[in-house]
């Protein structure tokens, strides 16, 4: 997919959009209804806009594994997965509620419930107009939905991997803790991995810089963040090759 702009339309054309489960609740547990039809409708306008749209959903908002005390990690990482699968289809609901066309994915197979991932199908979808919505992560413990998401940005061929979370940006320390840590609007790959950032996992950090795919980290408080996103407009931080 190319990245040329127009006026009205859209920067990126093809995108990955990660979105975090804690998001999702409006902070809490379950669903902030508002909030999930929010997000749904910055998807929507990107879109609308020009963009194929596909995304990868956390499942905070119900379980953290490798936060789960006394248990099996691989058992609690599965346990996460099952809970990203809540989320995808919740979307996917929302989305087709508007009249947006929406197919959920999966990287466990659930036939039952929900598509198996395969990279063919997840393009045909996209290039058919619909938003694709991917659960399950990876597919395996271990590995963080960070890493999901740049792992499918980079097999579907996205031009960017877009990180909504609850900060706006990576800063040289965490800003929770130090009222002085700077944001940077761009960084490397390699600055992330040097200098130990915790912004997102560092495994999705690697696999982007060796896959050669461009980040960008923004908030998620504001969903029309995604839209100005996939505009072009300045949220956030980039993150580069160089």
């Amino acid at each position: 997919m190319g990245m040329e702009q127009t006026a009205s339309g859209p920067k990126y054309g093809r995108v990955l959009v990660k979105i975090s489960g804690e998001a999702l609740s409006g902070n809490g547990f379950g669903y902030d209804w508002d909030v999930v039809r929010a997000v749904c409708r910055a998807l929507a306008d990107c879109r609308e806009l020009g963009a194929q749209v596909a995304v990868v959903v956390g499942g905070g908002n119900f379980w953290r594994g490798a936060k789960a005390v006394g248990m099996e990690r691989s058992r609690a990482d599965h346990m996460g997965m099952l809970a990203t699968v809540m989320n995808a289809l919740a979307l996917a609901d929302q989305l087709e509620q508007m009249g947006v066309p929406a197919e959920v994915q999966t990287a466990v197979d659930m036939p039952r419930i929900a598509d198996p991932f395969t990279r063919r199908g997840a393009v045909a979808a996209l290039e058919a107009g619909k938003i694709v919505i991917f659960g399950c992560g990876t597919g395996s413990p271990y590995f963080s939905t960070d890493t999901g998401a740049v792992l499918r940005g980079v097999e579907i061929g996205a031009d960017v991997v877009l990180l909504a979370k609850n900060v706006d940006g990576v800063y040289d320390a965490d800003p929770r803790l130090d009222p002085n840590a700077r944001r940077f609007d761009r960084i490397t790959h390699r600055e992330i991995l040097d200098r130990g950032l915790r912004a997102l996992d560092l495994t999705a950090t690697s696999l982007a810089m060796d896959s050669g795919v461009p980040l960008l980290l923004f908030a998620l408080e504001d969903p029309q963040n995604i839209v100005r996103a996939v505009r072009g407009e300045t949220v956030g931080t980039v993150v580069t090759a160089d």
